[in-house]
């Protein structure tokens, strides 16, 4: 099969744990142990958050007077180099040396016009306590909101409407390569008034983004990896239940939290609408069981 694997900040960094370097390759050697028997049978292709690498980018470069900030558009570029490399020299420590590997640096079209720019809800960088995150948002004119126990900067996330480097992505993997590609959803670009093409200061959503991607490779299969497994109904609460088959139309009775399970919801349902084929949400450790489609929660067409 050719699989689409988004893979969630967890499993990059888990939560709470400091941003350091040493923490993000631990958790990617974690995952590529874990992919490499997938990789091994199917054709794969990689995409991956980048939240608080970002954020944390975004405070570095805030830290240093002499220039100005560099915009979010930038900072991503960045964060698909590192941890695209990353998942390159973890995922060839664990397969054969004949399966290349490559990362993609990837644009990904926003219309500027989305009504995203006005309901910022992506969270990015680490996370605050409540008064800690409400001062820096004064200070630095964040908008904030509530992520779980915890607070983080939120901003805009438009939705994807075209990955500009689709072409050399189909061309590796003619040549059987694992391509890496679409991080932290893709570069945000849009065309401006004089037709040129330029950055904008956002974020997209990177299961938005990995469901287009799947959609436009005419992928068998999408899974996005999160640190739960499954979507719950009710969650958190005494009577929180598993998910364990769906569709589009069951599912569309719910609603998710708009800044964690929904967006990955609504990717798995666009896909599955758009293409017929099976999407998956469930936790990186059962993907041989997604695969399988015997854990996680399995959406299809009917």
């Amino acid at each position: 099969m050719r699989i689409v694997i988004a893979l969630g900040g967890n499993a990059l960094l888990r939560r709470g744990e400091e941003m350091t370097a040493e923490n993000q390759r631990e958790n990617i050697r974690i995952a590529a142990k874990v992919l490499a028997p997938i990789i091994e049978k199917h054709e794969v292709v990689i995409s991956h958050g980048n939240g608080p690498q970002v954020g944390l980018l975004s405070l570095q470069s805030a830290a240093y007077k002499e220039v100005e900030e560099y915009p979010l558009d930038i900072l991503g570029a960045q964060t698909q180099g590192m941890i695209g490399y990353m998942i390159e020299q973890e995922l060839g420590n664990h397969l054969p040396v004949e399966i290349p590997i490559a990362s993609i640096l990837t644009m990904v079209e926003i219309d500027p016009e989305d009504p995203a720019f006005s309901n910022p809800t992506k969270p990015i960088g680490p996370i605050y306590d409540e008064k800690e995150a409400r001062d820096l948002a004064k200070l630095k004119g964040w908008n904030i909101k509530q992520d779980g126990d915890y607070w983080r900067r939120v901003v805009p996330s438009p939705e994807p409407h075209r990955i500009f480097q689709l072409r050399p992505i189909h061309w590796l993997l003619e040549k059987g390569t694992v391509v890496i590609c679409a991080g932290g959803g893709g570069i945000p670009t849009s065309y401006k008034d004089n037709g040129k093409l330029e950055g904008v200061e956002v974020v997209i959503d990177k299961d938005r983004a990995s469901s287009l991607l799947a959609f436009e490779l005419e992928a068998d299969l999408l899974i996005m990896a999160t640190d739960t497994d499954g979507v719950y109904l009710d969650w958190g609460s005494e009577s929180e239940k598993i998910i364990s088959k769906t569709t589009p139309e069951e599912i569309s009775k719910y609603s998710f939290d708009k800044g964690s399970m929904g967006p990955k919801v609504e990717a798995a349902c666009s896909f599955v609408e758009r293409s017929g084929q099976r999407a998956v949400i469930g936790s990186l450790k059962d993907i041989e069981k997604m695969v399988s489609g015997i854990s996680g929660t399995q959406f299809l067409l009917k």
